[in-house]
């Protein structure tokens, strides 16, 4: 039985690859996609059931200027090939063509701009994450880097501070539920601070546990401050727009919640000694002041120092009362002003001078009225010496007479009259009959 090395395994299942595959077309949606300094290309291609290594080398003939970044569709041309060193087969890409945004890569905008719109973002909402905290909670898987590391920086800088994990998967279909059923049950305790959320690194569908909407709703619902520490620091999940505070890595978020045991030793350190410096001079000021009394009359003439004090006393007392009689003074006066002030808002007499106001208005609206009531009949005779003036009855004053018919109306053409008809004048001082006798 021939045995092989690993190395010689590999290098046969490479040969087998390239000679039996070779060169083929591939389409899927991108994700992870880093870019070295080497120039260097590198990401993952997937599709819902599986997902294939891909390499852009420097150089190389494939289009650069089709885009290549998370949550686009790419379709890719190139041989396809096994990775030695890792015994990862993966695409040398020669050629890329962009096929619009994955549907993953869609979802996470739609979601994002949907709670947007909600307010689920909004800083108001977001509650303060304590410094100081006795008890953090961890939500995270029990294995792996993740939660070594965070345990390691949380006891180099906070040794002081419990822990809690509350062990659950975060990646994988229904691994957000595990999370949602995590935050509510740490959310009904009182005895805990925060809430960290930590994951590691990876793909978009890797890290899709917290893109869910249920889980972003309950971040947002829950009554402890929420620390989202997801992936990398270019990692952007839903759960860091709508969490309290969001950590670009879960190292960073334990330095973020927690104080500094160095710093704070060396700021007690500086404020013991701040401290010292006061008390000391204190105790000296105290010390220079039993120094004087010791010295002075007081410890060696108490009597006359009473006394002294006495008198004192006595020159407080008149200059005291002086103040109070100015200040009585000075009440006295406003006093009295305040008295001129009530008695001319006295009701009584400010019912009299509307009284007296009132009075005034009616004798003026009188002696206006009778103004009027003159004006308008100098006004009625004027008129009446006018119209009788213009009337008949003077026209016939002058010599003038009218002619009246039967019925007693004026007649004021010859049409009017016939031959023969009984006619009345009507002069200044009486009427008299007559008959048309001819009319030209």
């Amino acid at each position: 039985m021939e045995i092989n090395t690993v190395s010689q395994l590999t290098r046969m299942v490479r040969g087998l690859l390239e000679e039996h595959v070779g060169e083929v077309w591939v389409e899927g949606e991108v994700s992870n996609h880093r870019k070295q300094a080497s120039g260097h290309q590198y990401c993952t291609l997937k599709d819902s059931k599986a997902q294939l290594s891909c390499v852009f080398f420097r150089g190389s003939a494939w289009n650069n200027r089709t885009p290549i970044k998370d949550g686009v569709k790419l379709r890719l041309f190139g041989e396809l090939s096994l990775y030695e060193a890792r015994g990862q087969y993966q695409l040398v890409v020669k050629e890329a063509q962009s096929i619009g945004a994955g549907n993953l890569h869609e979802r996470f905008e739609a979601l994002k701009q949907k709670l947007r719109d909600e307010g689920l973002f909004d800083p108001s909402r977001k509650q303060a994450v304590t410094r100081f905290p006795r008890r953090l909670a961890i939500v995270t898987s029990p294995t792996g880097a993740v939660i070594q590391d965070l345990l390691s920086v949380l006891q180099r800088r906070a040794p002081w501070v419990e822990i809690l994990i509350f062990p659950v998967r975060v990646q994988g279909d229904g691994a957000h539920l595990e999370i949602i059923e995590g935050l509510n049950a740490l959310g009904n305790r009182t005895d805990i601070d925060t809430i960290v959320l930590a994951r590691g690194g990876g793909s978009l569908e890797d890290l899709w546990a917290f893109n869910e909407e249920a889980l972003a709703r309950a971040i947002d619902g829950c009554p402890i401050p929420v620390v989202s520490a997801v992936g990398h620091e270019t990692d952007f999940s839903i759960a860091d727009f709508v969490a309290d505070m969001r950590a670009p890595t879960p190292s960073a978020a334990a330095e973020l919640i927690t104080p500094d045991q160095n710093e704070l030793r060396h700021f007690l350190d500086d404020k013991r000694r701040q401290l010292h410096q006061l008390v000391c001079r204190r105790l000296e000021y105290l010390n220079e002041r039993l120094t004087w009394y010791r010295r002075g009359g007081a410890m060696q003439r108490p009597l006359r120092y009473l006394a002294e004090l006495s008198q004192q006393l006595d020159d407080r007392a008149v200059e005291l009362g002086a103040v109070i009689q100015s200040g009585m003074k000075d009440r006295e006066a406003q006093l009295q002003i305040h008295r001129r002030a009530l008695r001319s808002l006295c009701p009584l007499g400010h019912v009299e001078r509307l009284q007296a106001h009132c009075s005034a208005q009616r004798a003026r609206l009188v002696l206006a009225l009778k103004q009027q009531l003159t004006r308008h009949q100098d006004q009625v005779v004027s008129r009446e010496r006018h119209l009788r003036a213009l009337g008949p009855e003077q026209t016939l004053v002058r010599g003038y007479s009218m002619i009246l018919d039967g019925n007693g109306k004026p007649i004021s053409s010859v049409d009017s009259l016939r031959k023969g008809r009984e006619i009345t004048l009507k002069v200044r001082d009486g009427e008299v009959g007559a008959k048309v006798i001819s009319k030209d």
